[in-house]
């Protein structure tokens, strides 16, 4: 049984190069919000609502952590199977469903917006995580995990090349990016937006790929992490370009979240007693990072900031 270490500083979080010690508090300790999920992701924060929303794929909802009151209920049931989350520009939700095979948008009196659901006449696989930029077009990954069962959406057929696409924010017309990768997963942006990093969990090992933006296109696909035996999944850069990834299965001791600097070099990790699929930053300064492990939902201050738009 998991409890929250009483010392300080945290064994839990761990310093593999000193320029880590920067970004960890010592009189900061990871804590568990909430258990009883089957396969949490895509959590966001609601600074105005003070709360932490996040998906329970397996269980089609999406879930609400109440940081008042440490309260957790459901959000939305159906969530068509949701999986990654982000805010807008404008602070509204934005969801990717595996079973709905589309990207939505929740308006300020709840109704539900569909910003894209196909391409080129043929309907998305199953988008999986989002993020927002800065002149507030969406970007999302679209790979075929969804596809895959019954278990985190439905069985069927796919009639696209997993791929990242781009929705105007204007037009709302919906562009691909790039078919590049081998099973996208999670994406960020730099904190200048001038880099792209997508994961390929698709390869053999896993890697976390970088593409420069150029004239609006992604050009130089290339490796900026090779996770070895590391699961990256979902993560989100904060200002200093530092890369923070859900990390872990397969070995106990990888379970967690691994930072990366902006060069792709390991210098601290957030050890949990199970794998780590996403996270976001949040509170009042954007200095907490939520992190959506497994059966649960963790959190840890630290001593940095999540850029906007993750």
């Amino acid at each position: 049984m998991w409890e929250q270490s009483e010392r300080y500083p945290d064994p839990a979080v761990r310093v593999l190069h000193p320029d880590f010690n920067k970004y960890r508090l010592p009189l900061a300790s990871v804590e568990r919000l909430a258990t009883g999920c089957r396969w949490s992701e895509g959590p966001v924060y609601f600074g105005d609502a003070r709360c932490v929303l996040w998906s329970d794929i397996p269980n089609d909802r999406i879930l609400r952590w109440d940081e008042d009151t440490g309260a957790v209920g459901v959000y939305r049931k159906t969530s068509f199977n949701a999986n990654g989350n982000t805010r807008d520009r404008q602070g509204r939700l934005v969801t990717c469903e595996h079973r709905g095979r589309r990207v939505t948008r929740t308006e300020y009196d709840g109704t539900v917006t569909v910003l894209a659901d196909s391409y080129d006449g043929r309907p998305l696989n199953s988008p999986n995580d989002v993020v927002v930029a800065s002149d507030g077009s969406v970007w999302f990954t679209d790979p075929v995990f969804g596809l895959l069962g019954y278990y985190e959406g439905e069985m069927k057929p796919s009639e696209l090349a997993p791929a990242v696409y781009r929705i105007d924010a204007r037009t709302g017309a919906v562009a691909k990016m790039t078919d590049e990768i081998e099973g996208p997963n999670g994406l960020a942006f730099s904190p200048d937006e001038s880099k792209l990093y997508v994961v390929a969990s698709r390869e053999n090992p896993r890697k976390i790929r970088v593409f420069d933006l150029a004239d609006g296109r992604l050009v130089d696909n290339r490796v900026a992490i090779d996770a070895g035996a590391g699961t990256p999944d979902g993560f989100r850069v904060d200002v200093d370009g530092n890369l923070w990834c859900g990390w872990g299965m397969g070995e106990a001791e990888l379970d967690g979240v691994r930072v990366f600097n902006p060069a792709g070099e390991p210098i601290g990790h957030i050890a949990l007693p199970e794998r780590c699929a996403n996270l976001c930053f949040g509170g009042r300064w954007r200095n907490r990072l939520f992190m959506a492990a497994s059966h649960g939902l963790y959190a840890l201050y630290v001593n940095t900031q999540g850029v906007p738009g993750g």
